[in-house]
């Protein structure tokens, strides 16, 4: 699907399991970006399990510029309990530092709140790293607050099999 936000030089549309190496670029260049590269455990297998497998975990949105990728999103549908309907999380965002500059994210998140829209969900939400400047003034320069009254906590690792050990 090609969206109607981006410019005929830039295509966006559905990732598929083809693509598994390109999504995998995007994560470990992500990674890098948020000096993260040492928590990075994807593999393409992985990927291709969780992405594309009997029960796809999430949906991913590949940019290209011809049959290079430029970027991608990768979101999943969540549920708010107050406006009693699903939303989307984008878990990702990213868009390689040769094409930044062109509105690729503007149009990566129009897309997903395009999404949102049609399918009558009641928000797209997402999470940035608190030393992330750059990120935090696009983000806000689209309309978007921060929820400085919540915090995200994660159980993780031994943190998450001492939980559920704890009551299997």
């Amino acid at each position: 699907m090609t969206s109607p936000n981006a410019s005929p030089e830039y295509t966006l549309r559905a990732a598929t399991p083809a693509d598994v190496p390109a999504i995998l670029r995007c994560i470990q260049g992500l990674a890098e970006y948020e000096r993260l590269t040492h928590q990075c455990v994807a593999t393409e297998a992985l990927l291709r399990e969780t992405l594309f497998g009997a029960t796809p975990a999430a949906t991913v949105v590949l940019a290209t510029k011809g049959d290079e990728t430029a970027g991608f999103a990768l979101w999943f549908r969540n549920y708010s309990t107050f406006l009693a309907r699903p939303g989307i999380f984008l878990e990702d965002l990213f868009v390689f530092p040769a094409h930044r500059g062109h509105g690729l994210g503007r149009r990566l998140l129009a897309h997903l709140a395009s999404t949102a829209v049609e399918r009558g969900y009641g928000r797209v939400e997402w999470n940035v790293l608190d030393w992330n400047v750059d990120a935090i003034g696009f983000y806000e320069s689209l309309g978007a607050v921060p929820l400085s009254d919540w915090n995200t906590y994660r159980l993780t690792g031994d943190s998450l099999a001492s939980l559920a050990a704890a009551f299997a």
